[in-house]
């Protein structure tokens, strides 16, 4: 199954449960090379999603010192291709790996 690393509002249950239709299960992860920049989401319904104006966004820094913690999720192919539509158009997935070995996929700013 694949990871999908969450640093923002997809950490929220609310969120999940309207994206997934489930509380996903996951573990605390670091993401080095990174850092965060925020991001003013204009999309109607993740804003309702989220009650947030403004999302976190990754921003690729190169740094070894810069990390972003998070959580790591376990998901099934198809809540990746769920999590595309509740991210906008101004993030791009990749995948990645992570401080603790893991491999997942992250949004970053286009």
């Amino acid at each position: 199954m694949p990871n999908l690393f969450s640093y923002g509002t997809l950490q929220k249950e609310q969120v999940q449960i309207e994206t997934f239709g489930r509380i996903l299960r996951g573990e605390k992860d670091v993401l080095s090379g990174y850092k965060l920049n925020m991001l003013e989401i204009t999309d109607p319904e993740v804003l309702r999603k989220s009650g947030q104006k403004y999302h976190p966004v990754l921003e690729f820094s190169g740094k070894n010192d810069d990390e972003v913690e998070g959580v790591l999720f376990e998901v099934t192919e198809t809540e990746i291709l769920q999590a595309d539509e509740y991210e906008v158009d101004d993030y791009k997935r990749i995948e990645t790996v992570f401080k603790s070995g893991n491999k997942g996929f992250i949004y970053v700013g286009k």
